[in-house]
């Protein structure tokens, strides 16, 4: 077998893969619905200083993580955050439609650093990468579409907070869920199969 083949095979997607990221995107989906009910409390919490807000950020960074690091192909964060927003979308929320927007913002920012590490490192510092960028580019974007009118050093920390939410929320409760899925066998078949045995590093 040719390196290019092997190579093809391992990248190309099967139904398996198919199945099993549209399931958890489903799933996180709902997760985002219900985050997202819980988002009114957090803005009258943080009313005093709106910034801390983007600490609660990193729970809509879940899929794009976790489905990259079951499915472990290329695509599979953007594919299961886009998912994943669209049901949330659906099942309605008071950001609207608008979510299928951030959805795609934050898959593709996790899809970046899988594929920077050509989908062949999965161990928890690129887990933690993957939720941290998608942190940023969740408060980056979000200040350029809802944030305008805040201070410039406003628009900073919200940034660097949706990054450490993100980091910890989306990048290690993710790394450590598919580590306890993989214990249970329910990954039998896909490439995260073996994540339990894995090094963290």
């Amino acid at each position: 077998m040719s390196v290019s083949t092997s190579t093809a095979r391992a990248t190309s997607w099967r139904v398996v893969d198919i199945v099993v990221a549209s399931v958890v995107a489903v799933a996180v989906g709902v997760v985002f619905w219900g985050w997202s009910a819980g988002y009114a409390g957090v803005a009258a919490a943080t009313a005093a200083f709106p910034p801390l807000a983007g600490l609660y950020g990193g729970g809509w960074l879940i899929a794009g993580v976790i489905g990259g690091l079951i499915v472990r192909k290329p695509g599979a964060a953007l594919y299961c955050e886009l998912l994943a927003a669209v049901v949330e979308g659906f099942l309605g929320t008071h950001f609207g439609w608008t979510v299928v927007i951030s959805g795609l913002i934050q898959g593709a920012a996790a899809e970046v650093v899988f594929a920077a590490f050509r989908y062949r490192r999965w161990n928890l510092p690129v887990a933690l990468l993957a939720g941290a960028v998608a942190g940023i580019a969740m408060g980056t974007s979000e200040n350029v579409l809802y944030n305008v009118a805040w201070a410039s050093q406003w628009k900073v920390v919200y940034v660097i907070l949706a990054a450490v939410s993100g980091t910890v929320l989306a990048g290690l409760l993710s790394w450590l869920a598919v580590r306890a899925l993989a214990r249970t066998g329910v990954l039998t078949g896909l490439a995260s199969r073996d994540a339990a045995a894995e090094r963290a590093l």
